[in-house]
């Protein structure tokens, strides 16, 4: 496999093509992440980047090197949402028409976005490899101009631009960890890095539902990956990029993978105790380094890659990640069904301090006597030590319980 190479001097003139075009994000301390690391933790907020992600970056350093027939001509893109708004973004900037199609169940505030930007938004099919697949037959049909959201060296030029950044304001940094979905990023921090700071490390997380690079570094090649479902829509992608690949390869970049609850646990973390909204993908740095912190030593630097996130489901994952910490506690108990029996489930619940916030009753489960009923319980908790005392109090109590 040979694919073209991508040198910091590519990585510095896109920063000098983007002068004006994506904001230079900001970096804030995360102290409750650095307290677990025993180092400090600095997060790089691409999540206020110009569209709500680094993705402007790549896309306007490639449309930026197109010529005037293939400017004329228009280009095309597919992406979940992040680099559909990149692409419509740049693309109203440098007066090229776009058409951007995305996944049938794209969120609604992604789709309204790109649209906004001025794009044609085209819907099909269920993932970004089904959407790469239309908008390479719509380029071969009408003449566009792919524009790949990871896999061309002037896209991974213009995500490197954040280690630039990086270098700058964290001096000190010993360890990038980056999202990974198809690479650009990843590539671009690790292109930086190799040239101008080969002690720092960089490190490459994605979602456990949708990993296909350990088994593609194994292979030696991409390798195609049927993914399982995540709610890290913006690095769910099946099948790694050449020229990502070739780099992540030829550099020994480490990948780690998350699963959905650290997912959503980080999302939380971010929310609860940096005060900011990230997407589920956006929070994969974190979550790497919650899960496993004694991995990461001197100044750690997440890249808290993109914001775009549906409110629908930041409160669906919020509510995940509470579940995920021990915030929440689902309860099923069984009780006599007699006068009074509830309100002394309710009463020692809240003895130990639970919020019940849902009460639900079944008569019809198989196993109950005849005089017993089921009452499943959700309670607001401090933590996982509170979670199993308040179980132990209601055990105590002769209450038969299950949690799920």
């Amino acid at each position: 496999m040979t694919a073209p190479a991508v040198t910091l001097a590519d990585v510095r003139a896109a920063a000098r093509l983007l002068e004006g075009v994506a904001t230079r994000t900001p970096v804030q301390p995360f102290r409750a992440l650095a307290e677990l690391v025993g180092s400090p933790v600095v997060l790089k907020l691409e999540n206020l980047q110009r569209a709500g992600s680094f993705k402007v970056r790549g896309a306007y350093t490639r449309m930026a090197h197109l010529s005037e027939a293939e400017r004329a001509a228009g280009v095309v893109a597919a992406s979940a949402g992040n680099h559909a708004q990149g692409v419509a973004l740049g693309a109203q900037l440098l007066g090229i028409d776009a058409v951007v199609y995305m996944p049938v169940d794209a969120p609604l505030p992604k789709l309204a976005a790109t649209r906004g930007y001025g794009a044609d938004v085209r819907l099909v099919g269920s993932s970004v490899d089904e959407t790469l697949t239309a908008a390479r037959n719509e380029a071969a049909r009408s003449g566009r101009i792919l524009i790949h959201p990871f896999d061309h060296p002037d896209v991974v030029a213009g995500q490197g631009t954040v280690a630039l950044e990086i270098l700058e304001q964290v001096p000190d940094v010993a360890t990038i960890v980056v999202p990974l979905g198809g690479g650009g990023l990843v590539a671009g921090i690790a292109t930086v890095l190799a040239e101008a700071a080969p002690h720092v490390r960089v490190v490459g997380v994605q979602a456990e539902n949708a990993a296909a690079y350990p088994a593609s570094l194994a292979a030696g090649h991409p390798v195609p990956r049927k993914l399982s479902p995540t709610m890290a829509d913006g690095i769910a992608v099946g099948t790694p990029g050449i020229v990502p690949f070739e780099i992540l390869e030829r550099l020994g970049v480490e990948v780690r993978t998350v699963t959905e609850e650290q997912i959503s646990r980080a999302l939380l973390a971010v929310a609860e105790r940096a005060k900011l909204v990230v997407e589920p993908a956006g929070a994969a740095g974190v979550a790497a380094v919650l899960a496993d912190p004694t991995r990461f030593e001197g100044t750690v630097v997440p890249v808290l890659s993109g914001g775009n996130i549906d409110p629908l489901l930041l409160m669906r994952v919020i509510q995940h990640g509470m579940v995920a910490a021990g915030r929440y506690l689902n309860l099923s108990v069984r009780v006599n069904d007699r006068p009074g029996s509830l309100a002394i489930l309710v009463q020692t619940v809240a003895d130990e301090g639970g919020n019940i916030v849902h009460v639900e009753h079944s008569h019809t489960e198989a196993a109950l006597g005849v005089f017993d009923v089921m009452v499943a319980l959700q309670v607001e908790a401090k933590g996982r030590e509170h979670c199993a005392q308040i179980v132990d109090r209601l055990r105590s109590e002769g209450f038969q319980v299950l949690t799920h």
